[in-house]
């Protein structure tokens, strides 16, 4: 019996003596508390069963340590029970649920033993050494009771005081310093007389609150309240290319800006339906990680990803993942940005859509790379009401005002948009990215200039670099170059980009603490709207981001 404690000794000492305090005293027949109810450990019985043998353990070999212990409960005193599937799982953390039933299981049979006189099995001997164990460890078990009872104190707090038992709750507020600088306006025409570029110094914010709720632990509803000030530097620059990512304007109005439920049909499957704002990027890997984030991301809109992320934004929609979590892993979308409109023209299939579809190659975390297809129709039409209208905005805003309405915002159209992207990630320290893209516009209306079939053709590309840690730990210096949709080819003489635009982009990530980021940032846009008559712009901007 000796040899049988000191084995287990060797287990765990505050274990062994929680143990032996509770069965001297049920052999003395003192009153001690209960651990839990039957009721409380009916489950984890139920899933346990008794074995007479040790052998009768799969994961359990005679070179472990603590074999001869097990053995000795096992086959001699009977009180030890494994998992259906006949396994012992030692080396896993022992919750108190199943320290209740093995104790319970010795102590039954210690009293059956002392019940039957079996003297051999059970002497005076032993019931003194469960004695001098129980005072040897007296101090240790005052300790450990100590701990508990003040973890159940805590856990209490916790739960007395919590959101909701499954809803979250999920901040960011931003707040913003920024100026655009150049000497004029930009002008899409050459021929266009131009105006200075006044702008002044703005401080402005936006905050957002995520109510992130689970039903089942692997779903999520999210509830989107927003509400801000920033304003797109169009208005003062005259281009969409000056556009920084969180210009966002509520007017100061809270909004319900989102609703959505991610759920999985299966551990291959991912489903996500958007009620309201729906965006390709929210749903789908954009190839960018260090980037994509518009509050603690690139500082531009096109700086963010691929413009092709951004057709068909605003709406409804539904979106599928196949095998999200394997090396190659399949999207497909359909977004309805007009889709509470009951109107002619408008709703979920008759007005503006974006079907979607996107294939990623994912061999390693190093590497990724993906390929997206978009078919899209962007109306031009006012509501037999009178109450709701709608500009073309072919490519989500981003580029110069050709690409943005390749042939006039009151003609239909059609699209056609491919897209690769890709990062690369060879050490923590270091990621570099990048896409290209290139879309076909069909017009759907014909005008004195335009016949209803033609084409133009507009193309993008850009390249990123993250460097992580630079200058200290999570801080993150960052570039971005690229050229933003600018069209090639078209039928309208007087809508084709005649120069290249170039974005480059620098910032510089700060962190604060793991709830504040200070990103200063500058964006300059070369022949700003593909007319190299402009003089550069240049927009300067100093970011704080809290997140709670």
């Amino acid at each position: 019996m000796n040899k049988l404690f000191w084995n287990v000794l060797k287990i765990s000492p505050a274990i062994l003596a929680a143990s032996l305090l509770a069965a001297n005293s049920a052999l003395a027949g003192e009153a001690n508390e209960q651990i839990t109810t039957v009721a409380q450990l009916s489950e984890q019985s139920d899933s346990m069963a008794q074995v007479t043998s040790v052998s009768q353990f799969s994961d359990v070999q005679p070179t472990d340590w603590a074999f001869q212990a097990l053995q000795s409960l096992v086959e001699r005193y009977g009180c030890i029970a494994g998992y259906p599937n006949g396994t012992y799982r030692g080396n896993r953390a022992l919750t108190r649920y199943e320290f209740a039933a093995g104790l319970n299981a010795c102590l039954d049979r210690v009293n059956e033993l002392i019940a039957t006189a079996t003297a051999d099995l059970v002497t005076k001997e032993d019931l003194a050494t469960l004695q001098r164990l129980q005072e040897e460890f007296s101090a240790e078990l005052a300790t450990l009771r100590g701990r508990v009872d003040a973890l159940e104190a805590r856990t209490s707090e916790l739960e007395a005081n919590q959101f909701s038992t499954t809803t979250k709750l999920v901040g960011e507020a931003i707040f913003d310093v920024s100026q655009a600088f150049g000497d004029n306006q930009a002008v899409s025409n050459p021929q266009t007389p131009t105006r200075d570029l006044t702008s002044n110094t703005t401080f402005d914010y936006r905050a957002r609150l995520n109510l992130l709720s689970s039903f089942t632990g692997t779903d999520q509803l999210q509830v989107r309240l927003q509400a801000g000030n920033i304003a797109n530097n169009r208005g003062v620059t005259g281009t969409s290319q000056t556009r920084l990512s969180f210009a966002d304007p509520t007017d100061n109005q809270v909004q319900v800006d989102k609703i959505n439920y991610a759920f999985n049909l299966s551990d291959y499957i991912r489903v996500k339906v958007d009620a309201n704002t729906g965006e390709l990027w929210e749903n789908v890997n954009v190839f960018n990680p260090d980037f994509r984030s518009s509050g603690t991301g690139s500082i531009s809109r096109y700086g963010r990803f691929s413009p092709i992320y951004r057709v068909g934004s605003g709406g409804a929609g539904l979106t599928v993942t196949l095998n999200p979590k394997g090396a190659i892993t399949f999207t497909g979308a359909y977004l309805a940005s007009k889709a509470s409109t009951p109107d002619a023209g408008f709703g979920l299939f008759n007005g503006d859509y974006a079907a979607f579809g996107q294939l990623e190659f994912k061999p390693s975390k190093a590497f990724n790379i993906g390929f997206a297809y978009a078919h899209t129709y962007d109306g031009a039409r006012t509501s037999p009401a009178g109450t709701a209208s709608n500009a073309v905005n072919f490519i989500g805003n981003t580029g110069s005002a050709f690409a943005i309405s390749p042939f006039g915002t009151g003609v239909a159209t059609t699209g056609n948009h491919y897209g690769i992207q890709a990062s690369f990630k060879p050490n923590d320290k270091l990621t570099i990215g990048g896409w290209a893209g290139y879309s076909n516009a069909i017009a759907e209306d014909s005008t004195a200039t335009i016949r209803r079939g033609q084409n133009a053709d507009i193309v993008y590309w850009a390249g990123t670099l993250a460097l992580r840690d630079f200058g200290k730990e999570g801080n993150v210096l960052g570039l971005v170059f690229g050229q933003q949709p600018t069209v090639t080819d078209t039928p309208v003489a007087n809508r084709r980009d005649g120069d290249t635009a170039y974005h480059l982009e620098g910032l510089y990530k700060i962190k604060v603490n793991n709830n504040i980021q200070v990103t200063p940032g500058l964006l300059v846009i070369f022949n700003p709207e593909n007319n190299d008559n402009n003089d550069t712009i240049y927009v300067g901007t100093l970011r704080t981001t809290f997140t709670f």
